[in-house]
Order: structure tokens, then sequence, then C-alpha cells
């Protein structure tokens, strides 16, 4: 991680002051709007490597934009109710971590039924789910701040979830063959690739006059340059995960994708993950928590 943040910051590191700055939160409905947008936003993002934009369904075969758009939308009762639950239960605890996890789980039903059974956002119910409900709980700070919301939300993710059923899904089998931390340790170590790297890479971006979509793609490459992907892993093994790694770091390297080279070097990542039918999809929800939490940062106290 320590390296690629290090490419991140190229001829300007990262404003790190960023992830420090107050924030003044939306209530429960703004904040279920705002992770739906996140959502949004990310799905339409294009051109992503292997990924569903604008231009097709990438690496998958279930899924496509309109899809994905659906199931955005049938989440926002959700993410509105982990955020009241937050709210009500005012501190991280095992309790308020199982209401979550219940909540979660009847999300994920709403979004397979407006996917068809696909499973376009069951990450992203974990990864924004939580931040949601950090966002939400009260803290001694007035107006928490990006770390703290991440800080927060780790500390729910740290309690167990007593009624959860043995977890096996792509992303947890993944985890236990090939011995890599996936989405809950992302979790409960305070969303490093969001706060530390996803966020900073984004404003960095922004910093040197890079347009907003391709500062975009770039911070999702920066994600992807450290990540262990679980999607990646499960869909093509270490191969797959080698291959999103390097493909990343090599169109950072070359400017990123606001320059012809790093287009170019986009391209050909796109073409071999393609060739591996192999999707960065664990990097995508934390793309979408990093658009999330820049939302909340670009808040202000009259609800704007």
């Amino acid at each position: 991680m320590r390296a690629a943040t290090a490419l991140l910051a190229r001829e300007e590191p990262p404003d790190t002051q960023f992830t420090k700055r107050p924030l003044a939160l939306p209530d429960a409905a703004q904040l279920a709007r705002y992770a739906v947008t996140a959502l949004i936003e990310e799905a339409e993002l294009t051109p992503k490597p292997a990924l569903v934009d604008r231009r097709g369904s990438g690496a998958h075969r279930d899924l496509d934009l309109p899809i994905m758009l659906r199931s955005a939308r049938a989440l926002e009762p959700t993410f509105a109710a982990l955020a009241r639950a937050a709210r009500r239960r005012g501190e991280p605890s095992a309790l308020l971590r199982t209401e979550l996890a219940q909540i979660g789980r009847a999300g994920e039903q709403d979004m397979l039924r407006a996917t068809g059974g696909s499973n376009a956002h069951r990450g992203a119910i974990w990864i924004v789910g939580l931040l949601v409900a950090g966002a939400s709980l009260p803290d001694a700070a007035a107006r928490p701040d990006a770390s703290t919301i991440c800080r927060r939300a780790a500390q729910i993710a740290c309690f167990p979830d007593r009624f959860a059923a043995q977890a096996d899904s792509h992303g947890e089998r993944a985890r236990r063959r090939y011995q890599v931390g996936g989405a809950r340790r992302e979790a409960q170590e305070g969303f490093p690739h969001v706060n530390g790297i996803g966020l900073p890479a984004l404003l960095a971006a922004r910093a040197r006059g890079i347009d907003e979509n391709a500062a975009r793609i770039d911070a999702l490459l920066s994600i992807m340059a450290s990540l262990d992907d679980t999607c990646l892993l499960h869909r093509a093994g270490l191969a797959g995960l080698q291959a999103g790694r390097h493909g990343a770091r090599r169109v950072l390297e070359a400017g990123g994708t606001s320059t012809r080279e790093g287009q170019a070097a986009l391209a050909a990542l796109e073409h071999e993950l393609l060739s591996l039918n192999a999707s960065p999809g664990g990097a995508a929800d934390l793309l979408a928590a990093t658009l999330f939490l820049d939302m909340l940062a670009h808040h202000d106290a009259s609800g704007s």
C-alpha cells in the first residue's frame, strides 16, 4: 500500500487534510440518497476496465448498466434504514452490528428482486452501508471528518454478526483460498483503500486540473494498484489479480487516463482482463465508497 500511495503522489503529494476536513452531516434520507448516487455514478463512470459502464457489460454476463441502476435505486430504503438504526443506537456495539446485518440481508433480497437474481451490489451494501452507519453515529466532534466516519464504521465492523450463517460467497471463498483480507478486513481496518488511497488520489487529480471523469477513473486505478481484489481472485486467480494490479500501475505511471499514453495503457489493461474474464468489482465498490465520502465533504450545513 505504501508503494501505491507513493505512486499516486507523483509530482504533487495528495492533500491529506482532505480526509480531516469537518463534515456537516445530512439526515438519514439524504445519506441514503448520497449512497445511491455514489453507486449510480460509479456504474456510469466510463471507461472502466472490464467493469459495467456506459459502453457495455465488461466481463459480466449477468449485469449491464440498466440492471446496475435498478439495483442502486432499490437500495435507497436499505441505506436509510441503516442510517436510522445507527443514529438510534448511538454507539458501535454488537447489538448495532446485528441489527445492521439484518437490514443488509433484507437489502440483498431487494437487490436480487430488482435485478432478477443478479448480484449487482452485495459488496457495496457492506462497504457503503457501513459508512452510512458510521456517518450517522453521534461523535464527540460535532462535525466529524471522513477519517472519523471510517473509524466509527470500522468499530461497528469489528463486532461479530451473531446470527449470520456461514459465509459462502464468491468473495469469501476467494478470501479463504488466497489468504487475503477481503471486504471484511478492509472495513475492520478503517477503509484504508478509501480514506488512504481513493480520496487522496481523487483530490490530487483535481488539484492538477484533471477533468472529473479522468480523476475518478484514476482514483479507481489507484485503488486497484494496491487492493487484493477478491473479485479478480474469484474469476481468474492470482493471474487476474496480478494483471489488475500491474496494469493499473502502468496506467498511472504513464500519466493517468488524461494522457494518450495512459489511455493506451488502460485499453491494454482492459483487453488483458477481458481475456481472463476478470473484473475488479471490489475496487469498484471502494470507488463508490470514495464517491460517497466525497459527497459528504461537499455537503454544507444547509444540506445543499
